[in-house]
Order: C-alpha cells, then structure tokens, then sequence
C-alpha cells in the first residue's frame, strides 16, 4: 500500500510523458507572454485609446451621471417599475457617454485586442493540446 492520495497517483509511464517545468519556469514564460502581448499594436493602440478615455473629462463625468442614476435605479429596473421618463433620462445619459469620440476609439480597440486574445489563445490551445480559455476562466461554471 503507498501513501499517496488517489489525486496523486499517476503511474510511471504517464508520468514519464508528461515534461515538467518548474514554477519559476512558468512564471517567466507567463510574463514573456505579457510582455510580447503589450508590444502588438493591438495593445498599443487600446492602451492609447485607455489613457484618451480617461482624459476625456465629459466622457468621465457622463458616464459617472449614468452610473449614479442607474444605481438610483436599479431597483426598479430589476422590477421593471422604472416610468419611461426616467428610463429616456437613462438612455440620454448613456448614448452622451456612447456618442463621445474617446469612448468609440476606445471601444474599437477594446473589440480589437479582444480579438487578438482570442485569436492567440486558440493558438496556444492548438500548441499544447489543451483548451487554454477554459483553463484560465474563473467560477464554478
């Protein structure tokens, strides 16, 4: 009898297939692999697009406006209780936040390193044999 847990008992030969690399090892391999992503133009561009958002003082206080009066909604929205007035006010305050040129710069670019993410993590599941986005998402379902 051993004194392995079942979790832990993989026989010799799958064990001598596996490679193993050490923690440091993929450490390092995880911040190359940031680091090759931050210097894509996709990344460049949603980084620029990020500080722009940010600087865009009207984007920032109309879009703190709608989150204010969406919470003073909520509520209500989730019992679908909200008057049509306050619900055009809603709608007013996001488009002024949607309308603005800092925030669809922004958002094309968001759409475009998404794509990117998306594009290299099939890649990475195609190399090491392992569906890597459902590897690295959080929760339980």
């Amino acid at each position: 009898m051993t004194n392995q847990s079942p979790a832990y008992s993989i026989n010799n030969s799958a064990l001598n297939e596996l490679e193993l690399a050490s923690p440091e090892v993929v450490r390092q391999s995880a911040r190359d692999f940031a680091a090759a992503v931050g210097e894509t133009p996709q990344f460049q561009v949603f980084d620029d697009a990020v500080q722009r958002l940010y600087a865009d003082e009207v984007a920032m206080t109309t879009l703190e406006a709608y989150q204010t009066k969406q919470r003073s909604l909520q509520a209500m929205l989730m019992l679908n209780a909200v008057s049509d007035q306050e619900r055009a006010e809603l709608e007013r305050l996001r488009l002024a936040y949607a309308d603005r040129p800092a925030v669809k710069v922004f958002a094309q670019a968001q759409i475009e390193l998404i794509s990117l993410c998306q594009i290299t993590a099939d890649l990475l599941s195609q190399y090491i044999g392992l569906n890597y986005a459902a590897s690295c998402s959080s929760g339980c379902c």
